[in-house]
């Protein structure tokens, strides 16, 4: 006999078999005792949640000539002909493939005939939002009065793709996710039933990714045992999944809480070394986060519950680390660059500045980091404990209140009218000429030497820790200076590198470290090469033939362009 995959060979045989959903199996028992039938179903639900199934069971129960509590015998000629597909009282139909308005006409000619050997003949129409306008007009009339004998189940995942009138000639059921804990007691039995150790931390790890699709947790689990050997492991499903394990995730996101930006991007690059999805560890993280969101507002979830003693207590002690603002602020940062990543040409630099921004939260621009960054203000100024850095008043030049304004490097001004608390300090004096002498006293700029010194630049940042910001300029090309305005030019695909860079205090910071190697006092601007191509060749057309594209057409001739 040829091999059947799992989820065909544990098919449910009656209704008791189907997982987690008795408020179905429930109302179709007892309308099979009371012989209150309906003409019409309609089967709602998404992928793998028991509609096929039990649209079968319902089929041979009601065909069944010895059937035990509204259940199907599975033994008597008739559903063991149905089983075999012997009998053609049952005809299953894909709409995906049948959905032409001929493969209509074909069920109607069809309906016509008496079934053979049972009571019913039945006709289950899986994915039947598939059909088309035309083929839904044809069996209006059938569906809404077929003949005595013959009972129509229309499954779907999609139900707002059917028309209003065929839904009104249907009794509605809807299939929910399977619950979590009953995919675990499912595959419990099938690993008992086929010999196999397993973990009970594998198992659930296994319901948790099938997201409430029981067939789709028999798939993994058919892929687990093969590799594993008869022995289920939780590391082997990890492996096989792809995923990263929870003490890992539990690591990271106290390395994020701690703010410990070195650590977590040593752990990202272990993790890329062992060969696992980047773009894994975002859904990894996005899922980890809204459980802590779950348990810091108390919620009892089906995947929390089922979760070992253990592990709730550590998901609360991780949950008092941050404030629901914080958390809401991380789902939404890493959301966004989820949908980003498919198509970034460097997603791994990309997890890396998302997952650092997180220890940032200076960097975090977002409504809920803003509204937490103003609570922590609050609460400064409350406690009175204001600390005032004599640096910052150091950093103003002498001459300010005799000079309208002072320039500043990425060309910030220090106006007249700014208030500026002046010591009279014999010692920040000198200190105030000083900046001032290094303000004006900055080598002449020059294009060349920044070319020839920008590696050294980058190294730099590279020393100070600013990786994220060191990578993002790498991949920039030092393109001219315009006045004071370093040009800095960008691929098309980089698009994400030269936003994030165009930020004041990113600026200020490369700023910086350009004068600290060269000397060079310079404004920062980052463009798309696209850009400066139409800006260039804006610049080679002839001035007279702009000034034909302008004037009227009825100016034939211009006389002479005068330059002042």
């Amino acid at each position: 006999m040829s091999y059947k995959a799992l989820y065909r060979r544990f098919r449910p045989n009656i209704f008791e078999d189907v997982a987690g959903q008795e408020q179905v199996t429930t109302i179709l028992k007892n309308q099979i005792k009371s012989s209150n039938i309906a003409h019409a179903y309609l089967f709602i639900g998404t992928r793998g949640t028991g509609k096929t199934s039990t649209a079968k069971i319902f089929a041979r129960a009601v065909n069944c000539i010895n059937p035990e509590d509204a259940n199907p015998c599975n033994n008597c000629e008739v559903c063991e002909g149905i089983l075999t597909e012997n009998i053609m009282d049952v005809i299953e139909i894909d709409a995906a493939s049948n959905n032409k308005v001929d493969n209509a006409r074909e069920i109607i000619e069809n309906v016509k005939y008496a079934p053979s050997k049972g009571k019913y003949k039945i006709y289950i129409i899986d994915e039947v939002h598939m059909l088309s306008t035309g083929a839904f007009n044809a069996l209006l009339k059938t569906l809404e009065e077929p003949p005595s004998y013959v009972i129509f189940i229309l499954a779907t995942t999609e139900p707002q793709k059917i028309p209003a009138t065929i839904l009104s000639r249907c009794q509605r059921f809807d299939f929910k996710p399977v619950k979590i804990k009953d995919i675990i007691s499912r595959l419990s039995f099938i690993c008992n039933e086929l010999n196999v150790d397993y973990e009970e931390e594998a198992l659930r790890l296994i319901a948790i990714n099938s997201e409430g699709a029981l067939r789709d947790a028999l798939s993994i689990l058919e892929q687990c045992v093969s590799f594993t050997d008869n022995t289920l492991t939780y590391d082997n499903v990890v492996s096989i999944l792809g995923m990263v394990n929870y003490e890992f995730i539990f690591n990271i996101v106290d390395k994020i809480a701690k703010q410990d930006t070195s650590t977590v991007l040593t752990l990202i690059n272990e993790m890329i070394m062992e060969g696992k999805d980047p773009g894994r560890l975002i859904k990894d993280l996005i899922s980890h986060f809204r459980t802590l969101l779950l348990v810091k507002m108390n919620v009892e979830v089906d995947e929390i519950l089922s979760l070992p003693d253990e592990r709730k207590k550590l998901l609360k002690e991780q949950a008092g680390l941050f404030s629901i603002n914080q958390i809401s602020s991380f789902i939404y940062n890493l959301s966004d660059v989820e949908s980003k990543l498919k198509n970034s040409a460097q997603p791994r630099a990309l997890i890396e500045i998302a997952i650092v921004s997180l220890c940032k939260k200076e960097s975090d621009d977002s409504l809920e980091g803003l509204i937490e960054r103003v609570k922590e203000l609050e609460n400064t100024i409350a406690s009175g404990e204001i600390k005032v850095q004599r640096s910052s008043i150091k950093s103003l030049p002498k001459n300010d209140f005799q000079n309208k304004s002072v320039p500043y490097s990425n060309n910030k001004t220090v106006n007249k009218n700014t208030v500026v608390v002046e010591s009279t300090n014999k010692e920040n004096i000198e200190d105030q000429k000083q900046v001032e002498k290094t303000i004006t006293s900055s080598s002449p700029l020059d294009l060349n030497v920044i070319k020839g010194k920008w590696q050294d630049i980058l190294d730099e940042m590279r020393k100070e820790k600013k990786a994220q910001i060191q990578a993002l300029l790498k991949e920039g090309e030092v393109f001219e200076l315009k006045g004071n305005a370093l040009v800095i030019s960008f691929k098309e695909g980089f698009g994400f590198h030269r936003e994030a860079l165009d930020k004041e205090k990113t600026k200020e910071y490369i700023c910086t470290i350009i004068h600290r190697i060269t000397g060079q006092v310079v404004d920062l601007s980052f463009v798309m090469e696209s850009s400066l191509a139409m800006e260039n060749e804006e610049e080679k057309k002839d001035p007279e033939e702009i000034l034909k594209e302008t004037l009227p057409k009825d100016i034939n001739d211009i006389i002479e362009i005068i330059d002042e």
